[in-house]
């Protein structure tokens, strides 16, 4: 058995080489995000991180690359580039290749920056404005204003989790189902044979659902009451006199009696 981290570290060697910070701000959320989305066995757990392990490239596909060939372009897009001569402006064109390819599709708008502004980022690849908007909604952060939120260390790992939620991995996780964990996550099978890899890697590891630790709070005193303690009485004693003092005193009086 082996602890998030230490797995995190060992299967994710070089996960900080794009986002510096990576690898800690998503041990750092971990229980926090996994209690909040519901994340409570090893096996959804493995799946869950097999996914984004192979959509993210351990870090390394952050943000999706469109710097395509031509020949490739046809290979992914033929009815939009059936000839080298249609895919040759967009070559070298990342934005307008975006704004060519998604423009007018997941909620992007015609002839405006959203292909670009919403192209694929993060653990899952979020693509699009639909899925922005739907990620914002379910995790309440502003990703329709600034989509590079999803790449922050602090919210990467809840983003991801929150678009596993939301296209409906979790009961085929529990299943142990990772073709139909694929298909609702990817919308086909596109990599599955490295999926199925990067979920025996973290079976191998058997890594339990990190939890946040909780300190008992430990009680407050209670003040006890000081006894009071009776003060004696203050006596006052009168100085004695002295003989002589005694005898002068008699000596006037009888003086005073005599006139």
């Amino acid at each position: 058995m082996t602890d998030f981290a230490t797995a995190l570290w060992a299967l994710w060697p070089n996960g900080d080489q794009f986002i510096p910070g990576l690898r800690k701000g998503i041990v750092d959320s971990a229980p926090a995000v996994f209690a909040k989305y519901g994340v409570k066995s090893p096996i959804v757990l493995a799946h869950l991180m097999a996914q984004i392990s192979h959509e993210c490239g351990a870090g390394h596909d952050v943000v999706e690359n469109l710097n395509y060939t031509a020949s490739r372009m046809m290979q992914v897009w033929p009815s939009r580039f059936p000839t080298v001569g249609d895919a040759a402006p967009y070559v070298k064109s990342p934005r307008a290749l975006a704004n060519k390819v998604y423009g007018g599709r997941m909620g992007n708008r015609i002839n405006a920056n959203d292909g670009w502004d919403f192209r694929g980022r993060g653990a899952t690849q979020t693509t699009g404005f639909d899925g922005y908007r739907a990620l914002a909604t379910r995790t309440g952060l502003d990703l329709v204003k600034n989509p590079d939120l999803v790449n922050d260390p602090q919210y990467f790992l809840e983003c991801g989790v929150a678009d596993f939620i939301l296209c409906g991995c979790m009961s085929y996780a529990l299943a142990d189902d990772i073709v139909g964990v694929t298909k609702k996550l990817n919308g086909g099978l596109i990599g599955l044979d490295q999926r199925r890899e990067w979920l025996a890697k973290w079976k191998a590891r058997s890594v339990p659902v990190p939890v946040a630790v909780t300190v008992a709070p430990q009680p407050v005193p209670v003040p006890q009451p000081v006894p009071s303690i009776p003060v004696p009485p203050v006596v006052v004693v009168k100085p004695k006199q002295s003989w002589i003092a005694s005898i002068l005193s008699a000596f006037i009086s009888f003086f005073k009696k005599g006139k």
